[in-house]
């Protein structure tokens, strides 16, 4: 039987959430992505354990967990890997990239592929339309100007448990 907690320092970083806001309530968002980042999922007894830590009801936390995208309440594969085909990354190859990672990996109809270890799906916008098509790795790491080229070979590097190095995007002058 798994135990949830936190540890006495994730404790403390908590707290240091909720001194900054007017109410513990604000302090949700941060919280939720502490513990998601620490137990993989926000899974029922995870979100019991922030609604406790928060003093706040479950509901509220629940609410907050299932509205927003970035929340994982179930996980669904070792690695979850966003590609955009909103309108600009989907005009510029997101959905072709995603049709791509669908029969190279073989996905099943929730994506992910055979072996656990990719979960797939489509994102809203992800704000980087000049490098289109986009994807984000587990809300965390960027990869732009994707093709399928560069996406198994930042699957390759996934496999082997490594994200993809930090890439820096130029903002270009609007002269």
């Amino acid at each position: 039987m798994t135990t949830y907690e936190f540890s006495p320092a994730e404790r403390e970083k908590i707290e240091g959430f909720c001194r900054k806001y007017p109410t513990r309530q604000s302090a949700v968002m941060p919280t939720l992505w502490l513990a998601q980042e620490k137990f993989g999922e926000l899974s029922p007894p995870v979100l019991r354990l922030v609604a406790e830590t928060l003093g706040l009801p479950q509901s509220h936390v629940e609410g907050v967990a299932t509205f927003y995208t970035m929340y994982l309440t179930k996980r669904k594969g070792k690695w979850l890997v966003e590609i955009c085909t909103c309108f600009t990354c989907g005009e510029c190859g997101g959905r072709e990239l995603m049709e791509y990672a669908q029969q190279s990996l073989q996905l099943n109809e929730e994506g992910v592929s055979p072996d656990g270890l990719f979960w797939f799906r489509e994102a809203e916008c992800l704000g980087a339309c000049d490098t289109a098509p986009v994807l984000q790795i587990e809300g965390r790491r960027m990869v732009f100007s994707v093709t399928p080229e560069k996406l198994e070979k930042v699957l390759e590097g996934l496999r082997q448990g490594q994200l993809p190095p930090f890439e820096s995007v130029p903002i270009r002058n609007q002269e």
